[in-house]
């Protein structure tokens, strides 16, 4: 029996008197990915963000692993050591090598001596076409290598679930596709994964479960493929809708 690695429970958000949140509950089995849909101020980043602890919430419970992650005295820093996160901007130090990026973390954090952070990190970058980078610096990197670098800083420290928040958003459509690949190999690996995407064929490749969000809410889910064609609420018939009209469905 799969069980889940992360829950939450009845969550709520506000900034100020705007409800961002609404009583969200959502389940993510190990192993599965759930991918985020819907338009800009849905709250799908504001999920992410309050996930690993960037934003605090309301009210509500977020476990992961079984433990109360939303807990008052909870140390957010420990918490995130067990999560990755990776954003629309790359954030790479830019003073850094890619090795020395990817590895940051896994010696200082997570205590690993250098030889065996630049074992591992070197495996990774092998693995995805990117040990030729490995000296060289982020800004000598075109925005898809960088994109991709930001993931594998994230993957190398084992999270439980990888959070990922538009991370193809700034790029063109050629280096698109270096990161969904990328994304699709570490689905395919076993990854933990919650993603919130606007690329609607990647989240039909790659969601084991699509979930719809609207003001706050998830108003739809289920299978990628039934969902994206067969929308049963008027929010999601005019959100894919006004997708199609703009020629990215």
């Amino acid at each position: 029996m799969t069980s889940n690695i992360l829950e939450i429970k009845n969550l709520r958000k506000s900034f100020g008197e705007d409800l961002v949140l609404q009583n969200l509950c959502l389940a993510i089995p190990e192993h599965s990915v759930k991918v985020l849909i819907g338009a800009s101020g849905s709250g799908k980043s504001t999920l992410l963000r309050c996930v690993n602890l960037l934003e605090a919430i309301d009210d509500g419970e977020i476990f992961l692993d079984g433990e109360d992650i939303s807990a008052f005295g909870v140390n957010p820093d420990t918490v995130r050591s067990s999560i990755g996160s990776v954003f629309q901007s790359f954030n790479l130090f830019p003073h850094l090598s890619v090795l020395e990026n990817i590895t940051l973390a896994p010696r200082h954090v997570h205590g690993k001596s250098k030889n065996e952070a630049d074992a591992e990190a070197m495996e990774l970058l092998s693995r995805f076409g990117l040990a030729e980078k490995a000296h060289q610096y982020p800004d000598l990197l075109s925005g898809g290598q960088q994109q991709r670098v930001a993931i594998l800083r994230a993957v190398i420290n084992r999270p439980k679930v990888l959070l990922l928040d538009e991370v193809t958003s700034a790029l063109d459509p050629i280096l698109i596709a270096e990161v969904l690949s990328l994304i699709s190999e570490l689905k395919t690996a076993g990854m933990t994964m919650m993603i919130a995407t606007h690329e609607m064929g990647f989240a039909r490749q790659v969601a084991d479960e699509l979930l719809f969000l609207h003001n706050g809410r998830i108003c739809e889910v289920g299978d990628p493929t039934l969902l994206l064609e067969s929308p049963k609420t008027p929010e999601l018939q005019a959100f894919l809708a006004a997708l199609r009209g703009a020629g990215r469905l």
